[in-house]
């Protein structure tokens, strides 16, 4: 039950000039650029998972059954067993510095404010988690303490889906919404084909095969959503296509080698096909042996990448009678790619600058 005797608002810090009749010109500050990415628990812990899982898969945006229903099957059923099955497919991935969603979107953060500050962009950037820590409301709250009275939100999600991207915008509207004076906001909705991001993309590749070889097909895999969801308006399908699209024209010659499935299907409902392990499985039937698999709309490394395509479709594959199979990072640390967000950033921030 909310608490009645709560301010609505925020307490802001007060601006010793406000009641005065000649104020001096305020300072422009530096604008905030504030890095959305999903979410993780805490910790490889049931309890961490649980709380998290609590989070994300009662937001409906992400799950879009009557919320009366759902709840009853998500505490009734979901939380009281899929933790403990997650823990230990999350230790393996595990880092010494935590979660590789949070270290690597952070890394991210910190390379993206060091290009810029090289740059003499007065900029600020922090990074939220939609779901977990570090949240939404804390990075912006650091961001304001900084004096960014102009904040730019970039999600993490170069494909815009509502269960990703809107739902970042979503909460940060919530956010903004207890605030009393509310910082000027502008949303990246997507970029997909982006030439700094399918850059980044097709250099990731070339370096990869340049250390290794080049595959007999490179398979992309996107994560996968509902097939009614892209049949009600959803434009995440084509978003995912656009970049195919535009990686096989940048990877030129080596085009025919690029393929497309979706990964991380949850329930008997139909999704976005073809579906990843089945694909590889099927490729190796038919005498496919060298497969390189990428994951271009995760731009950190994550439960779904390094456990559900490094480990599981890894094994699906070779023991249907496949030879070689080969994971391409995501973009992680890349510093290329640092200089590419920076690149996207300046674009979305112009006017801003002085």
């Amino acid at each position: 039950m909310p608490n009645i005797f709560l301010p609505r608002f925020l307490s802001e810090s007060p601006d010793p000039h406000a009641l005065e009749p000649d104020p001096p010109l305020r300072a422009a500050g530096p604008v905030g650029v504030l890095l959305v990415n999903l979410g993780t628990p805490d910790q490889p812990s049931a309890g961490a998972i649980k709380r998290y899982l609590g989070e994300f898969l009662s937001d409906s945006r992400v799950i879009e059954l009557p919320q009366w229903l759902w709840q009853i099957i998500l505490r009734g059923v979901i939380l009281n067993l899929r933790p403990r099955k997650l823990a230990p497919r999350y230790k393996e991935i595990w880092l010494e510095q935590g979660s590789p969603l949070l270290v690597y979107s952070q890394a991210q953060g910190r390379a993206l404010q060091e290009v810029l500050r090289g740059g003499g962009d007065n900029v600020r950037v922090e990074v939220g988690m939609r779901y977990g820590n570090p949240s939404i409301s804390d990075a912006l709250g650091r961001l304001r303490s900084q004096g960014c009275e102009r904040i730019v939100v970039l999600p993490m999600y170069p494909q815009y889906a509502a269960s990703t991207t809107a739902t970042a915008v979503d909460a940060v509207a919530a956010s903004a919404a207890r605030m009393r004076n509310q910082p000027e906001l502008r949303f990246i909705k997507r970029y997909n084909t982006d030439p700094t991001y399918i850059d980044a993309l097709a250099r990731k590749v070339r370096q990869f095969w340049a250390d290794h070889g080049k595959p007999q097909r490179l398979l992309l895999s996107f994560h996968g959503l509902p097939r009614t969801t892209v049949e009600q308006g959803d434009p995440y399908h084509r978003d995912c296509m656009e970049t195919v699209q535009a990686l096989r024209q940048r990877l030129g010659d080596d085009a025919d080698r690029v393929h497309v499935s979706f990964q991380s299907r949850f329930g008997a409902q139909r999704w976005l096909e073809p579906y990843t392990e089945p694909t590889l499985k099927e490729w190796a039937a038919q005498g496919i042996t060298d497969v390189d698999v990428m994951c271009p709309g995760f731009l950190a490394d994550c439960l779904e990448t390094l456990e559900e395509i490094q480990m599981q479709c890894r094994d699906a594959f070779l023991a249907s009678g496949g030879k070689q199979f080969r994971y391409i990072p995501c973009l992680n640390d890349d510093a290329f790619w640092a200089e590419g967000l920076a690149a996207l950033v300046r674009r979305n921030i112009s006017g801003w600058e002085s």
